[in-house]
């Protein structure tokens, strides 16, 4: 989840606790937030970034933690396309404009996309990427992935999900190209599969590449579940190890009429994805309950789950869904300043019987 706290995409004390805690909390892989690998690509002045070293410098204390701690650190790289210069959530989640100028001294920019359509109504037109641009972001996608490495993390997924760059690429709501970038799915997937490349070529061979994808736009006749399938043979064959499953965010602020909200309501189209596809994928999106993420693992309809908000509200959630799953003690799993603690309250309570 975007903190939105960095300056100038760079991390700080807040990064470090924030990412830490979810370490302590017996998280088995941490994704710092969505991480943007140009200037232009970020979506807010908060944004984190790894266009240049200095930004990768910062984040090596963060990664040596989480490693320490036994949690693997992952990295979400991304590009907001022409969801790029929009205020944080807490200023209005609206484009940034000459009143950011005044009361936070932040200056918007021009967005850049495949094709000169706004996001929503109210926000600019971007500018329409040339070829030149276009291999300009495969290239800084790449540069990015070299610097991940250099930071110290050792998962990188692509956010290519939620309207953001590579989706507006995929999505022929955003995309009206007629040129080799678009038109039919096998060139509007064209970008997303060079970026892959670009990232695998940068990213060492044993370390795992995901992506994320919206699986749907929960809107009729443009991207569904098939073509995502289509999607993820392609990068399966680019390198990409595993498909991080979500859905919708391609056009305006208004939820869908398709999309039905419910526990795991996402979680059909990991499965659709893995088994149709033939490749590792994650379930995400409205999950909180430990049996309910346990039976998608064993059940072979995911590989690994992901949960963001929740973990927000209980950074110990990996360790309470432990004792929710097992008869077993399992205090032991805590990192011992806290669990050596808990252990003997345990046994007091037991022995008096309060619990």
């Amino acid at each position: 989840m975007s903190q939105y706290r960095a300056v100038e995409g760079v991390v700080n004390d807040w990064h470090l606790v924030h990412l830490g805690r979810f370490a302590m909390g017996g998280a088995g892989l941490i994704y710092a937030e969505a991480t943007a690998v140009e200037d232009r690509g970020k979506r807010t002045h908060g944004d984190l970034g790894l266009w240049n070293d200095a930004q990768a410098e910062a984040l090596k204390p963060i990664t040596s933690f989480l490693k320490r701690e036994g949690a693997v650190p992952g990295v979400q790289l991304s590009h907001a396309g022409r969801k790029a210069s929009e205020r944080r959530p807490w200023h209005g989640e609206t484009p940034v404009d000459a009143e950011d100028l005044k009361q936070r001294q932040e200056m918007p920019w021009q967005p850049i996309g495949p094709s000169p359509v706004a996001y929503a109504d109210g926000w600019p037109v971007p500018t329409e990427m040339t070829v030149e641009d276009i291999y300009e972001v495969i290239a800084a996608f790449g540069s990015a992935a070299k610097r991940s490495y250099e930071a110290g993390f050792e998962i990188i997924e692509i956010y290519a999900a939620h309207g953001f760059l590579i989706h507006q690429f995929l999505s022929p709501v955003s995309n009206k190209r007629a040129d080799g970038w678009g038109g039919s799915l096998e060139n509007r997937q064209r970008f997303a599969v060079e970026v892959a490349k670009s990232v695998r070529a940068n990213w060492p061979e044993h370390l795992p590449l995901a992506f994320r994808l919206s699986a749907t736009d929960w809107l009729e006749d443009v991207l569904e579940l098939s073509d995502t399938v289509t999607i993820s043979r392609a990068l399966k064959d680019a390198g990409v190890d595993m498909i991080d499953c979500s859905s919708g965010g391609i056009g305006g602020r208004d939820r869908p009429k398709r999309m039905t909200i419910e526990q795991g309501f996402q979680a059909p189209f990991a499965e659709e994805v893995r088994r149709e596809a033939g490749i590792s994928t994650m379930a995400v999106g409205f999950l909180w309950d430990a049996e309910f993420c346990e039976e998608l693992v064993r059940e072979g309809k995911a590989d690994m789950i992901a949960l963001a908000r929740e973990l927000l509200a209980d950074p110990n959630w990996p360790l309470h869904a432990a004792d929710q799953l097992s008869s077993e003690e399992t205090k032991s799993l805590w990192p011992i300043e806290f669990g050596w603690w808990l252990q003997r309250r345990d046994r007091l309570l037991k022995k008096l019987g309060f619990r």
